[in-house]
C-alpha cells in the first residue's frame, strides 16, 4: 500500500510572545494538517487568545517560526496580508461594520482584493503601453479577463450561496444592529468564509451570545468541520470539542500541558492542572 504524504497547513515552532516584562506564550508546537479541527481549552489568561491573534500575525510572534503553507510568516519579507487573506478569522464580538449591510460586510474584502488586483494590472499594462512606443518589438499586454462589475457581481453571488447556508439570505440587505448575536457571529463567520479561506481561527466565538444563540452558531461550525474545513478554535463549550474536534489541546502558564484525541483527552487526562480543570467545567 502506498503511503499518503501529508503535509501541513500550519506549523508552529517554538512560538514566543512576550508583552514588555510578561511572557505570554513559552514555546509553542504545534502542527495542523489539511482537515483538522483542533479546539484549544483552557484558563482565562493562559494565552489562547494571543496564540490565535499570532496564527496571522495579528500579534506579532516575539520569537519561533509560524510555516503556512512552507513559508515562515514571522518573516518580515513575507507579505503577511497575502496569506491572511488565506486565513480566515473569527472574533468574540463579531467586528462587523454597522455602516455596511450584511451584503455588503460580506463583499467588501474579496471585492477589494481583486479590484486591487485589476488595478495593478490595469498600470501594468499602462506602462507596457508607454514603453512599446519605443520599441520594435512589442511586450504583450497582462490578460484582463474579469471587469470589476463582474467582480462585485460574483462576490455577491458567492455572498447569497453563502448566507443560504445559514438560513439568513433574508438578511442581505439589512444592518448589523438589526441582527440577533447569534445572527451577527453566523454573519462574520460567512464573512471569512467569502474569501476562501484554507483555514479558519475562532477566537471564543460563542463567549459573547447568550446561551440559546450559542446552538446556533456551534451548528455552523459543526457543518464546517464536517465539509472538511480546516478549523483551530479556541473555545469554553466542552461538548462542541468533545463530539466536533479531532485533536484538544490544553493550555495554562503559557504552554501546552496536553494534546490528545477526545476521548483520551477526557476519559483519561495525564496533566494534573488539565484534571483541576476538566472537574470545574464539566
Amino acid at each position: 500500500m502506498t503511503s499518503i504524504e501529508i503535509t501541513p497547513i500550519l506549523e508552529v515552532k517554538n512560538l514566543t510572545k512576550t508583552f514588555g516584562n510578561h511572557t505570554v506564550l513559552k514555546g509553542i508546537d504545534l502542527t495542523v494538517n489539511s482537515g483538522d479541527v483542533i479546539a484549544i481549552i483552557g484558563p482565562s489568561g493562559c494565552g489562547k487568545s494571543t496564540f490565535l491573534r499570532c496564527l496571522n500575525c495579528m500579534e506579532d510572534p516575539s520569537g519561533g517560526t509560524i510555516l503556512f503553507r512552507g513559508e515562515n510568516l514571522v518573516d518580515m519579507k513575507v507579505d503577511i496580508n497575502k496569506h491572511r487573506q488565506h486565513i480566515g478569522m473569527v472574533f468574540q464580538q463579531f467586528n462587523l461594520f454597522n455602516n455596511k449591510t450584511v451584503l455588503e460586510n460580506i463583499t467588501l474584502a474579496p471585492v477589494h482584493v481583486q479590484k486591487t488586483e485589476l488595478n495593478k494590472k490595469k498600470c501594468k499594462n499602462f506602462f507596457i503601453r508607454l514603453k512599446n512606443l519605443f520599441k520594435k518589438e512589442k511586450t504583450p499586454l497582462e490578460e484582463i479577463d474579469v471587469t470589476l462589475a463582474e467582480i462585485k457581481a460574483k462576490a455577491e453571488e458567492k455572498a447569497f450561496e453563502l448566507l443560504k447556508k445559514v438560513g439568513l439570505e433574508d438578511k442581505a440587505n439589512v444592518y448589523p444592529s438589526t441582527l440577533s448575536g447569534g445572527q451577527k457571529q453566523r454573519i462574520a463567520i460567512i464573512r471569512a468564509l467569502a474569501m476562501e479561506p484554507d483555514v479558519m481561527l475562532f477566537d471564543e466565538p460563542t463567549s459573547a451570545l447568550d446561551p440559546e444563540m450559542v446552538g446556533e452558531v456551534l451548528k455552523v461550525m459543526t457543518e464546517l468541520a464536517k465539509d472538511g474545513m480546516t478549523m483551530v478554535v479556541v473555545t469554553h463549550e466542552m461538548g462542541f470539542a468533545k463530539e466536533v474536534a479531532d485533536r484538544i489541546i490544553f493550555m495554562s502558564e503559557g504552554v501546552i500541558k496536553e494534546e490528545n484525541t477526545p476521548d483520551e483527552f477526557f476519559s483519561n487526562p495525564k496533566d494534573e492542572r488539565l484534571k483541576d480543570f476538566l472537574s470545574k467545567v464539566l
